[in-house]
Order: structure tokens, then C-alpha cells, then sequence
């Protein structure tokens, strides 16, 4: 895919992803979500690596394109991915929404177990008290 062969790539030819950025002026922050598979790159600066890094984006890519340079075929090859990519923060959305519900329950359930002890505890508080002051007052 996409983010490991850029990132062997890159290292084929002796770049540090700091290196990159500057050659394709970007940060190196952006070369490494690249590489970590959290974006991509629009076609023209898809194009751009390919350039530095001596190779032809379909190579990049990890896909064959028969004899297609063209930018567009680039960029339907580069929206797969995104969306493929989209699909993914998606489901950890997911995943991290019922995560935090089930702790947010959790938490309610830990609160009232809380308050009906206190309940509990300051009533047997007030009949002790109670029954102590009724003895008291017998003697």
C-alpha cells in the first residue's frame, strides 16, 4: 500500500523524512502521517514524490496502472484510499464511543452505589443516635 512503499522508498534513497518535506515543501509531520497511513497526498504532490523519489506513482501506489499517467486516473486511485482510510476512523469512532459510554455508566452506577450508602450509613448514624439519647434519658 501507499504508506509502506513510501516510506521503503524513501528510505531506499537515504532521506530522512525531514529531507522529504523540504524537497516536496511540506512539514515532516505531513510526511509521516503519510507514511503512518492517516492521510495522502492530492495527486499533484503524489506526483512530486514520484519525481524524487525516481519512481512512477504506480509504483508508489503498489498497484499496476496499465500505461495510465493520467492525473485523474491518479486521483481515483488516491479517493479509494481515502475513503478506505475514512472507513477505518470511522469504526474506531465506533469502538470509542462505546467505550466511553460503558465508562460513563459506569461511573453513574459507582455514584449512586455512593449516595444510597451515605443514605444508609446516616440513617443507621440518626437511629443510633436515637436510641442512645432514649437511654440517656431513661436513666
Amino acid at each position: 500500500m501507499f504508506h509502506e512503499n513510501l516510506k521503503t522508498m524513501r528510505k531506499a534513497k537515504g532521506y530522512t523524512q525531514e529531507e522529504l518535506a523540504i524537497k516536496l515543501n511540506v512539514v515532516r509531520q505531513t510526511v509521516s502521517k503519510w507514511e503512518k497511513g492517516l492521510s495522502v497526498p492530492d495527486a499533484d504532490v503524489l506526483c512530486k514524490i514520484a519525481d524524487v523519489l525516481d519512481m512512477d506513482v504506480s509504483t508508489l501506489l503498489g498497484e499496476e496502472i496499465v500505461e495510465e499517467t493520467d492525473k485523474s486516473a491518479v486521483a481515483q486511485q488516491l479517493a479509494k484510499i481515502s475513503e478506505q482510510l475514512a472507513m477505518k476512523n470511522q469504526h474506531s469512532k465506533k469502538i470509542w464511543k462505546v467505550v466511553c459510554i460503558i465508562l460513563f455508566v459506569i461511573l453513574v452506577f459507582y455514584i449512586l452505589a455512593i449516595v444510597v450508602f451515605s443514605v444508609i450509613a446516616s440513617e443507621n448514624i440518626v437511629d443510633n443516635y436515637s436510641e442512645n439519647m432514649v437511654e440517656i434519658e431513661e436513666k
